[in-house]
């Protein structure tokens, strides 16, 4: 029971670098809410976790006014339960885990969080004109990443195709490992030209090739074995068991990308990589744009399992008034410079 804790929250709004483009728009803010998470006996150990919506894609949220009388009701009832609303689950997990470690950013107690491991990660490529997303590229490979994710589905076609191929004129798939999202942004037909095309360039993976709640198409491109499939917004809104096996054993995808915010938190997530390791599916961890302080816990959760994959965690440098955090990245990794 949850009857001894103080919970309260405050939102703060983060203002991207520059606009980041995805096939869902042109992300220029991004809104979160900070849980902070005290029992009434020891009221100066507080932990904090990030509640971290997107709008249209997180399920939970409509608007602020409506997000806050979730986040009211929790005030009043800390045993509420938050299976459908997987951000604020996210949140209150963290806030808990924290606090039960004392309040110091400590979610779990690993070499991760010690400062002594640290997780490959690719470098993202955002959507733009050919021009920005070509200077990213460089810009990644520059910076030592191995393995590039770009944005796909929003410019013309052959522009995406040109820039994938000018990576792989350069560098063979042992040397860079390119992966591709396409946030659902093809319909079948174009999806199975893009993929083959993808194969030709030796692509490692395409997350969501075409809209979620299409399991028969999905399950048709998964099986056509062209590249893998890697599942990501099809995800969102299964929390029950039953269903997440039947997802799964429906399309058999690749792989499955897992966003806490948006995949039932902690505890969900867990969930699909215990399912997925036993259907022999993948699975790689990416933050939902999180701050640093959300970026943070996930980055110790993924350091739990032993996973060698590149994961989505390098998205702490976004914003321009992010919070201050000893996260690095470096080379391809993330890792903690000197923690507390």
């Amino acid at each position: 029971m949850r009857t001894d804790l103080v919970i309260n929250y405050s939102k703060k709004t983060f203002e991207f670098k520059q606009p980041s483009g995805t096939s869902r728009g042109i992300l220029t803010l991004k809104k979160s809410w900070f849980l902070e998470v005290s029992k009434l006996n020891q009221p100066n150990v507080v932990g904090i976790g990030e509640c971290s919506v997107i709008s249209g894609l997180s399920p939970e949220y409509t608007s602020d006014l409506e997000y806050e009388k979730i986040l009211d009701e929790l005030i009043k009832n800390p045993t509420l339960d938050l299976a459908s609303y997987p951000s604020i689950q996210f949140g209150l997990e963290t806030a808990l885990l924290d606090l039960v470690n004392g309040g110091k950013g400590v979610y779990f107690l690993n070499d991760f969080a010690r400062g002594t491991q640290k997780i490959p990660i690719n470098g993202l490529v955002w959507m733009g004109s050919t021009e920005f997303m070509q200077d990213q590229i460089e810009s990644k490979i520059h910076e030592g990443f191995t393995t590039i994710k770009l944005k796909i589905g929003a410019i013309d076609s052959k522009r995406e195709m040109d820039l994938l191929e000018g990576i792989r004129k350069r560098y063979n798939e042992n040397e860079i490992t390119i992966r591709v999202d396409a946030n659902g942004a093809f319909g079948l037909s174009e999806a199975k030209i893009v993929l083959q095309r993808l194969r030709e360039l030796h692509v490692h993976s395409i997350e969501q090739p075409i809209a979620k709640g299409n399991w028969e198409e999905m399950a048709l491109l998964s099986a056509s074995n062209t590249i893998p499939i890697a599942l990501d917004e099809e995800l969102i809104g299964i929390y029950d068991l039953e269903s997440k096996v039947k997802l799964l054993t429906s399309i058999q995808p690749q792989f499955i990308v897992l966003k806490p915010s948006l995949h039932g938190g902690i505890s969900g997530c867990r969930e699909w990589i215990t399912l997925a390791e036993e259907l022999g599916i993948g699975w790689w961890m990416t933050s939902a744009l999180e701050s640093n302080i959300g970026l943070d816990a996930i980055a110790q959760f993924t350091a739990e399992f032993k996973n060698e994959l590149p994961q989505g965690l390098g998205t702490g440098s976004l914003y321009l008034n992010n919070i201050e955090s000893n996260l690095t990245v470096e080379k391809g990794y993330i890792f903690k410079k000197n923690p507390n």
